[in-house]
C-alpha cells in the first residue's frame, strides 16, 4: 500500500518491501471482519439519548461488514416510533417499513417465503452490499412494537441473513428495546464526545447491569464520536469511565458527510473515516 507500492510498481518489481504496520494492521483488521462466525449473529447499538449516533453507527458498521465480507447483512431500525434509518440510507423502487411487514407476517409463516418476496420489504444498499429494514417514518404511527413482533420479525429475517445490526429508540422499557437486548450477541454503545451523552450512556449499562445483563456490558464496545472542534470536551474522562465498564473504546472522527443529515454512500466516505469504522468493525467482530 502507499509509498511502498509505489516503489514496487517503479521498479517492475525489483524493490519489494514488506508491508508496513498500517497495511498489516488493515489486513488484520479485514480478517476479524471476514470470519466465521459460525451461525446468525446480532449487533445492538444503544444509548436513550437522541443525537447519540447511534443509526449512523449502524449504518456504518453494516456498510463496512458488507464490503468486506459480501452480503447478508441487513441494518434494522428497531425503534419503537418513528426511526431515521431509513431516511440516512439509500432509497430503493419502495417505501414500505417493518409495519408492511408485520401487516403481512403470514406470508412467511412455516415454509412460507423466499428471499425475493422479503426483497418487497428491505432497502438494497447498492454499492453498500447491505439491506436496510426500516421503522415506521410516519409521526403519526400506530402501536408500539410489542416482544413477540419483534421476536417473530426476527425469525424471519434470521433465515436470510448472517449478520443483523439493530438500530435502538429512547424507551428502554419499551418491549422491543428489552427483546432487542435479549437477544443480543455484541452490544455496542454510542455517544458523541459531550458530557450528556456520555452520563445516558452510563446509566443505560447500570439499567443493563441491575437487569442481570452484567457479561452483555462488560463485553461491549463503545464508539465515542468526536465533534468538530475538541474545545471543551473531556475526552479522557470519557475514555477513562467506558475503559473500566466495557471491552474496548474507539474513536470516531468528525466527518461532513455524516453531519449534513444526508442519506450515506460508503465511497463517499472519507479514507479515516472508513479506516476508523474498520478497526470499529473488527472490534465488533472479535466479540462474535
Amino acid at each position: 500500500m502507499g509509498a511502498r507500492a509505489m516503489l514496487q510498481k517503479g521498479t517492475m518489481g525489483l524493490v519489494r518491501l514488506a508491508p508496513g504496520k498500517r497495511e498489516q494492521e488493515y489486513k488484520q483488521d479485514v480478517e476479524m471482519v471476514r470470519r466465521n462466525f459460525g451461525g446468525l449473529r446480532q449487533v445492538t447499538v444503544v444509548n436513550p439519548k437522541g443525537g447519540a449516533g447511534k443509526t449512523v453507527a449502524v449504518l456504518l458498521l453494516a456498510m463496512t461488514f458488507g464490503q468486506k465480507r459480501g452480503g447478508y447483512v441487513l441494518a434494522w431500525d428497531n425503534n419503537e416510533t418513528q426511526g431515521t434509518l431509513g431516511m440516512r440510507a439509500q432509497q430503493d423502487f419502495h417505501a414500505r417499513t417493518v409495519r408492511d411487514m408485520m401487516r403481512d407476517l403470514h406470508l412467511f409463516r412455516g415454509s412460507h417465503g423466499r428471499v425475493g418476496d422479503l426483497s418487497q420489504y428491505v432497502r438494497a444498499q447498492g454499492e453498500g452490499m447491505f439491506d436496510v429494514l426500516a421503522s415506521d417514518e410516519s409521526a403519526t404511527a400506530g402501536e408500539m412494537l410489542t416482544a413477540s413482533a419483534f421476536a417473530e420479525i426476527r425469525e424471519i429475517v434470521s433465515r436470510f441473513y448472517k449478520l443483523i445490526f439493530v438500530d435502538t429508540g429512547n424507551n428502554v422499557r419499551a418491549q422491543n428495546w428489552q427483546a432487542a437486548m435479549d437477544a443480543t450477541d455484541q452490544l455496542v454503545i454510542t455517544m458523541s464526545a459531550r458530557n450528556d451523552s456520555a452520563e445516558t450512556a452510563a446509566r443505560m449499562l447500570d439499567h443493563l447491569e441491575q437487569s442481570g445483563r452484567q457479561r452483555l456490558v462488560r463485553q461491549a464496545v463503545s464508539v465515542v464520536t468526536m465533534p468538530p472542534t475538541r474545545k471543551d470536551i473531556d475526552l479522557p474522562a470519557i475514555q477513562r469511565h467506558f475503559a473500566a465498564r466495557t471491552r474496548a473504546v474507539l474513536l470516531a472522527p468528525y466527518e461532513k458527510l455524516i453531519d449534513s443529515g444526508e442519506p450515506l454512500r460508503y465511497g463517499h466516505l472519507s479514507n479515516g473515516t472508513r479506516d476508523s469504522w474498520l478497526k470499529i468493525a473488527a472490534a465488533v467482530a472479535e466479540g462474535l
